[in-house]
């Protein structure tokens, strides 16, 4: 059997949050959020704005230690918002400070309706890695906390992860 953890970073309406929060619960795995040094501030409006900059830019804010150890982990389960059509900025500090060879990385995303190239530039980050059973799940566009995507699928795709890895 394998140790799990699922890394997650989310703002605004904790979508990515609670996803992760759900695949938690669903598999026993323990549980850490991705915490940037400096926090985001604003309006959604004006926090959308920072992170298209970021985003253009390349820019991988520094990020708070994690609770656990990633290297003492077989699986880890990645969630992050979609920022412009790709991963937080905090997310691929995060990505590019391990090394994943030898790892099982489950990437999932959450988004409204534009996801984007989010999950192959997380697979391309994660060199060395064993990718498996990929997850989207879609939320209104307004950057609301209403999800598209149903629950059933949800549910299914947590089901696919159970079949798919051996947890502790």
């Amino acid at each position: 059997m394998s140790r799990m953890l699922i890394v997650y970073y989310s703002v605004s309406n904790g979508n990515t949050r609670g996803i992760a929060r759900q695949m938690a619960e669903y598999t026993g795995a323990d549980l850490a959020e991705i915490q940037t040094v400096q926090p985001y501030v604003g309006s959604y409006q004006e926090i959308v704005e920072q992170g298209k900059q970021e985003v253009d830019q390349g820019y991988h804010p520094p990020i708070r230690p994690l609770p656990f150890r990633p290297e003492d982990y077989d699986i880890i389960a990645v969630g992050t918002p979609t920022w412009w059509y790709t991963m937080a900025p905090a997310v691929a500090t995060f990505l590019t400070s391990y090394d994943w060879t030898g790892k099982m990385v489950i990437p999932f995303q959450t988004h409204g309706g534009w996801p984007g190239h989010t999950l192959k530039d997380m697979k391309t980050a994660c060199t060395g890695a064993k990718i498996c059973c990929e997850g989207k799940i879609q939320f209104d566009s307004s950057g609301g906390s209403q999800m598209v995507t149903d629950k059933k699928e949800v549910q299914h795709w947590l089901r696919q992860i159970e079949k798919e890895v051996e947890i502790k």
